[in-house]
């Protein structure tokens, strides 16, 4: 069931924001807050989650309190890979989360997380112990990303590839399982943690991995998981089906939705990252999704389409 929507994704990163078009993001904020508004005209309780600031910037935490974004959330998430990516090193995990909850009246949650296992196998198992030990009992939600790998066939999602050289095969070894479906070492020590820290798993359009996925968190015990719905794919055909899908098979753990992507047709530039034309056809989108998936109290269950509810009450 649904248990946060999260409004994008990494708004600071630009492999998930144009900050060429957008240098001072406020049209993310008009978009973010128009997002938010949206998602509480049609349902009254459900968490609005700030996408992940990655990395963790207290500047960019200042702009969007400056903008009035916080007012329309309730949460606001950060991202952390300090063994790959972050200049900063993993016992300052707790400090980081000290210097955006110095600055914000919400819950702070780690919505993504992980250590690749490019270099070793063994340096993602020590990862995901020490991980676990530093933020358990520090934040409310922890995701760890990821369950799978990514398929060496996809790209990953990231516009700083010339940047990161070598770095940037990092993003194919995240995950508690290879991309043949096979254990790591870092899977048995997840499975110690698994009821307190959960998973982040990104399930592409028809993803062949999504009835497998499930059966591996219901043997680890996750309790939570973080996944998107993408207004890109919206515009796919049969979007609606795999949407009702994916949502149904996911049904029985507690579900951050994260929404993001801009379908080409629809952005200033033609580019997921890119700022919308109309920031309030994303904001519609998000409605639409949590009327959906997550309908109101007063509004359940749905007689036109024969839903049951996949949301908190």
């Amino acid at each position: 069931m649904i248990e946060a929507a999260k409004i994008w994704n990494e708004p600071n990163n630009k492999s998930h924001w144009d900050i060429l078009i957008d240098p001072e993001w406020d049209k993310f904020a008009a978009m973010a807050i128009a997002a938010g508004r949206a998602i509480r005209a049609v349902h009254p309780t459900l968490p609005r989650v700030l996408g992940g600031l990655s990395p963790i910037d207290p500047r960019f935490m200042e702009n969007m309190k400056t903008r009035g974004v916080l007012d329309h959330v309730d949460v606001v998430a950060v991202h952390g890979f300090p063994l790959d990516w972050n200049l900063w090193q993993i016992q300052e995990w707790p400090d980081k989360l000290g210097e955006i909850e110095a600055l914000v009246p919400h819950p702070v949650w780690v919505t993504e997380v992980g250590v690749s296992s490019f270099g070793a196998d063994e340096v993602q198992a020590w990862g995901v112990k020490r991980t676990a030990e530093l933020l358990a009992g520090r934040a409310s939600r922890i995701h760890w990303y990821s369950l799978y790998d990514l398929p060496k066939t996809w790209e990953a999602t990231t516009r700083h590839r010339e940047a990161e050289g070598s770095s940037y095969y990092r993003h194919f070894h995240m995950g508690l399982l290879r991309e043949d479906g096979t254990p790591k070492p870092a899977l048995d020590v997840y499975a110690e943690y698994a009821s307190t820290m959960g998973l982040c798993q990104w399930f592409h359009f028809e993803d062949h991995r999504l009835d497998d996925a499930v059966r591996w968190m219901r043997r680890l015990g996750v309790r939570h998981l973080r996944t998107g719905l993408s207004w890109a794919d919206s515009f796919r055909p049969n979007a609606r089906d795999w949407f009702d899908r994916q949502m149904d098979a996911l049904a029985e753990f507690q579900v951050t939705v994260t929404f993001c992507f801009t379908p080409e047709h629809r952005g200033i530039a033609p580019h997921h990252t890119s700022p919308p034309l109309d920031a309030q056809e994303f904001a519609d989108f998000c409605a639409t999704m949590i009327r959906r998936y997550c309908p109101a109290p007063a509004s359940r269950p749905s007689t036109h389409n024969h839903r049951e509810p996949l949301c908190a009450p």
